[in-house]
């Protein structure tokens, strides 16, 4: 005999019910939810039963005090033990693919006569690339970060098992216990007060009726205004669609309808799109200028470097000018002398009787020397 459960193992048990992973099935028809007995220890393990209070003992110390435990809860029914028993495919599929196995072998043996000259030079292929192959997948599985494949995982039904006990491992335990959860039962008892409240619409105040009247209306108002613009948008697509003739794309409001938030669905106000032959022509240009624009660099840079050529040939050029200019300018200071002599002569020729003596002995002075300056040069140049 059974006797009714404590307040602690209810305890308990919703909490598991609630913390530990379960998953959904089928079993005999009914839809139930079933959790693995590893994870349930793991779970308890981690509670606040697990931790020594002031003056009390942990109530779970060990995996093996927990197992105790929740073989007092399956006796008292909170959940009970099950099988799992793979699903096999019935045997109508099994007969298709049977006769399409003979039907394949049969064919096969018909074209193996014609194909046996052929496989040999496919085969030496075919090793040469498995070869390769099982380099690259050596390479791939020592990389780290690599997906791994999809493991197919195989189809199971629940059945009820024969030993009802609750063992520590892989075994599955179906939930008879079935509490309802707080968030739940508030969002009932919100939506029973407001059922309740509506119903009561009579006895409100006037100021609230005539404020939730109002509410109401300009509600339906927006609904309506977006369902109509909605339409009109459609039909503002068609019309300029159909104008001209289905060049131009013009969209009011595109993510009206869409996916998106409330402030995003209103935004961009509209969307243009031209598709016709134009759009074609300024595709082409906009690539033949770029060719052009690439192929006046590539100009460009070819005339720098025959300019910076020109340069280097340049330089030693102007050096030797240079020296034959530095002659020229020896040459001529004589000549400019006689023309400041000749200036000075010019403009003073009215007052020519007016010099004094002085000014005489200078000017012979300067001639004496640049005569002797000319006898210096002239036995220089001899010798050379």
């Amino acid at each position: 005999e059974v006797g009714e459960p404590f307040k602690e193992e209810k305890a308990v048990a919703k909490y598991l019910r609630f913390n530990c992973p379960t998953k959904s099935t089928n079993m005999m028809g009914h839809r139930v939810d079933y959790f693995i007995a590893s994870k349930a220890v793991d779970c308890l393990l981690d509670s606040k039963w697990a931790k020594a209070r002031k003056g009390e003992e942990a109530l779970f110390t060990t995996r093996e005090s927990v197992v105790e435990y929740c073989n007092r809860l399956l006796k008292k029914q909170f959940f009970h033990r099950a099988l799992k028993v793979m699903k096999m495919k019935p045997d109508k599929d099994t007969k298709k693919e049977k006769e399409k196995g003979k039907a394949e072998i049969g064919k096969e043996e018909e074209k193996k006569s014609k194909k046996e000259s052929v496989k040999d030079d496919k085969n030496k292929k075919e090793k040469e690339k498995k070869k390769d192959g099982e380099k690259e997948e050596c390479k791939k599985d020592e990389t780290p970060g690599t997906p791994k494949k999809k493991e197919t995982k195989r189809k199971f039904k629940l059945e009820p098992h024969e030993d009802q006990v609750f063992l520590d491992g892989n075994e599955v335990y179906v939930w008879i216990y079935d509490p309802v959860h707080f968030k739940t039962f508030a969002m009932g008892l919100v939506l029973v007060i407001a059922v309740i409240a509506a119903t009561l619409f009579p006895l409100w105040p006037a100021e609230m009726r005539v404020g939730v009247y109002y509410l109401s209306v300009g509600a339906g108002c927006f609904v309506a205004s977006i369902l109509l613009l909605a339409v009109a948008r459609c039909i503002l697509f068609l019309i300029i669609w159909l104008i001209t003739g289905g060049r131009h794309h013009f969209w009011f409001l595109p993510n009206l309808t869409a996916d998106v938030g409330f402030i995003d669905s209103f935004r961009p106000v509209y969307t243009h799109e031209y598709k016709g032959p134009k759009a074609d022509l300024k595709k082409e240009e906009k690539s033949e200028s770029k060719k052009q624009q690439k192929y006046d660099s590539e100009e460009k840079s070819d005339s720098e470097k025959k300019e910076e050529d020109d340069g280097k040939t340049e330089g030693p050029r102007n050096s030797g000018t240079d020296g034959s200019g530095g002659e020229r300018h020896s040459d001529t200071d004589s000549d400019r002398r006689e023309d400041d002599r000749s200036q000075h002569s010019s403009g003073n020729g009215n007052d020519f009787e007016m010099i004094t003596k002085e000014e005489l002995e200078q000017q012979t002075d300067e001639g004496d020397c640049e005569e002797e300056e000319e006898t210096e040069s002239r036995p220089s140049h001899e010798k050379s």
